[in-house]
């Protein structure tokens, strides 16, 4: 009753919308279908060479087929290269943490889980391509010096990514060069004796500008508020394209990110006392031992092939290769505490792990004419393999009692390993068929519906030691309606069945069947000002059965195993993108949540219900050279049962986090960055996920300085 008074009621909201309403200067009607390329519209261009918060160019991470943010008849949100640069995003989480809807949970400081409508966000995309990350789990931080900008589709993307997760996907557009020579060089340094260093590199290599290429390298080090921690990363990427004719482009590309960090976080610190009373530690309180580190390396490589063709289709192929190595020597600190932080044991462990994929996708698109009226196709193939090892070492010592230097000094000393040994290895293979097509039915109203057929199969060995085999195949359908009112204003509906094969091991060691079920949204959509500025309000709804839900939280993270359960979600989103007037650049998103298992009882009481994200820029007309600027995130508070202490509750309060940023422009060339984060110095859990968390960082600055030529 709950979810059809919700889109009754925004649906009714959505109908006081005439095109009498909002005047603005943009006459292009929705229905002339434009050739627009994915990547770039012209070769050897930047997709947002630009400084605006809102994309340049089309969105094709929904439905494969170009379209703008108001034309795909899904939740769309692209962060551009110019926020990333003005708010020092420098990973991921950075761009996440301030995403329309997203929740990023740092358990851990090197393992992080993504959240979206309710649930994990597991599909990451490299130019729309990409396999479920194993577990969930995003190991290490991903730079963003390699990208261009950032698309993140909330609700389920089963048409191009293979798997309807009805959370979000997350596609990294990666840099591409350019013909004309360009480069930057960027030095940053602030808290805790952090510095970083970005150079980029791109232009010609041929006279006849036929032969373009990029390079891009960062590297960032330092230590942490937190104690003993202290994280190493450098990245490099490059990439060439060569016309081998008028009409064929050929793409190679190749990123190597390595990160070491000492005295990371496994586990985090216990979030009560054995008399129920909340613990509060200061914040820069780790559980990490001296000699613990964990290190990952990440590599990419990619082949493109695209061809154009005189009737206004394009063919592409592309090869990826994806591999992520890990090695740890790791310290868990477990139990529940007294007063005097007496009740803890120790849990050392070394750690392996090694991830792989191989990804292969043959796409054609194009516009045809039926009935006079112009409309669009894509069709693919795709395969993928990921392959995924993983060794546990652990440590003599296992269960010893610690006093509270050992548990939080970091001084518990170093035994030796090869106690026990465990692990698992599992290989993934997909094969997939998908088809879109955009419709232009009448004048005010476009039709963008296709299907996809996966077909999975996964064999491997779990923890529990059991090999397992198990295969899944299923058709996911789309179907978007798009409904003009006026050039600037549409409405639109979207339904997609959810198909998601799981990682997460049930109790016979074997991995649970797929998630099964169905995602539905509607909302309005608008552009203003020549499409400089995007707005959009949507409503939410998710139905979904065998939903993995760990079954022993009790246990170690490694001894885990799973069940399935039925949950639905519903909610509201809003969003505003782009730019409000001249100088002035905005985006800001609001998101209502609900999320209830099958008997209609609210659960997953530890994500937000309500979010806030904002982040804003504006150069005063009298002092152009001036930029200032500020970022907002606020959530609700949160909850969580907890699992030594039934009937009682861990919470965190609602609280906002603020950062300030100043900048000006020397010359054209040079300028130099302020930024001030959590000027309110808030202290905050990061994630209540588990019985245990940590505190997100207090007051810090930094200080970067650009140059460009």
């Amino acid at each position: 009753m709950g979810n059809r008074i919700l889109f009754g009621a925004v649906n009714a909201s959505l109908l006081l919308l005439s095109p009498g309403l909002f005047a603005d200067e943009t006459t292009t009607s929705a229905h002339e279908l434009e050739k627009i390329s994915v990547q770039d519209s012209v070769r050897g261009t930047v997709s947002d060479d630009s400084e605006s918060y809102n994309p340049k160019t089309p969105v094709t991470s929904a439905t494969g087929l170009p379209m703008s943010l108001k034309e795909t008849p899904q939740s769309v949100t692209v962060v551009t290269r110019t926020k990333m640069d003005d708010f020092g995003q420098y990973t991921v989480n950075d761009v996440l943490e301030n995403t329309t809807g997203v929740t990023v949970q740092r358990a851990e400081t090197d393992r992080t889980y993504y959240t979206s409508r309710g649930f994990d966000i597991t599909n990451f995309q490299y130019d729309g391509l990409g396999l479920p990350l194993s577990y969930g789990i995003a190991r290490g931080q991903q730079d963003t010096a390699i990208f261009e900008r950032v698309e993140i589709i909330r609700g389920a993307n089963g048409l191009m990514t293979g798997v309807g997760n009805p959370s979000a996907t997350v596609n990294f557009v990666r840099k591409r060069a350019t013909a004309d020579n360009r480069g930057s060089v960027s030095l940053t340094g602030g808290s805790w004796n952090t510095y970083r260093g970005d150079v980029d590199l791109s232009g010609s290599l041929t006279s006849d500008q036929k032969v373009r290429g990029r390079l891009v390298t960062a590297y960032r080090d330092g230590e942490s508020y937190l104690d003993r921690y202290e994280k190493e990363r450098g990245v490099f990427y490059g990439t060439v394209e060569a016309d081998l004719t008028d009409n064929t482009l050929l793409t190679l590309g190749y990123s190597y990110q390595n990160d070491n960090a000492g005295s990371p976080l496994w586990g985090s610190l216990p979030l009560y006392y054995q008399d129920g009373g909340a613990t509060d530690y200061d914040v820069s309180t780790s559980t990490s031992a001296d000699w613990s580190y964990w290190n990952h390396n990440r590599r990419n490589a990619f082949v493109e092939l695209k061809q154009q063709f005189d009737n206004g289709w394009e063919a592409k192929g592309v090869y990826t290769y994806r591999k992520l190595e890990g090695t740890a020597k790791l310290f868990y600190v477990y139990g529940v505490p007294d007063r005097n932080d007496n009740g803890l044991f120790a849990y050392p462990s070394l750690y392996d792990n090694q991830e792989r994929q191989e990804i292969y996708d043959l796409m054609a698109r194009g516009p045809f004419e039926v009935g006079g009226r112009t409309h669009e196709l894509v069709v693919g193939l795709n395969q993928a393999k990921g392959e995924i090892e993983e060794l546990s070492d652990y440590g003599f010592g296992i269960g010893t009692p610690l006093t509270p230097d050992e548990a939080f000094g970091g001084s518990f000393a170093e035994r030796p390993f090869g106690a026990a040994y465990d692990g698992s290895e599992w290989e993934d293979r997909y094969r997939s068929a998908y088809l879109a097509t955009r419709l232009s039915l009448a004048e005010p109203l476009t039709l963008v519906a296709g299907t996809r057929y996966l077909d999975v199969e996964s064999e491997g060995v779990g923890y529990s030691g059991t090999s397992r085999k198990s295969s899944a195949s299923e058709n996911t359908p789309y179907v978007g309606l798009i409904f003009d009112i006026t050039d600037q204003h549409s409405l639109y509906a979207s339904y997609t069945n959810i198909f998601t094969p799981q990682t997460e091991l049930g109790a016979d060691g074997g991995r649970l069947d797929p998630i099964e079920g169905n995602n539905t949204e509607m909302g309005v959509k608008s552009d203003w000002f020549s499409g400089r500025l995007n707005t959009s309000l949507v409503a939410f709804q998710t139905e979904q059965s065998n939903l993995a839900e760990v079954a022993n939280p009790g246990a170690a993270p490694s001894q885990q195993f799973h069940k399935g359960v039925d949950v639905d979600s519903y909610g509201y989103e809003a969003e505003v993108s782009g730019e409000l007037s001249r100088g002035w650049m905005l985006t800001a998103g609001y998101t209502w949540l609900e999320v209830e298992d099958e008997d209609g009882d609210e659960i997953k009481k530890e994500i937000p219900r309500e979010l806030i994200r904002l982040a804003t820029t504006y150069r005063p007309a009298a002092l152009e050279k001036l930029k200032l600027g500020m970022s907002l995130n606020w959530q609700d508070s949160i909850s969580r049962e907890r699992t030594f202490d039934p009937g009682n509750k861990t919470r965190q309060g609602s609280y906002t986090l603020v950062n300030l940023i100043a900048g000006y422009d020397f010359t054209d060339q040079l300028s130099a960055t302020l930024r001030v984060n959590n000027v309110t110095d808030e202290k905050y859990l990061t994630t209540l996920r588990w019985d245990q968390g940590y505190y997100g960082a207090p007051r810090n600055a930094n200080v970067s300085v650009n140059y460009k030529f």
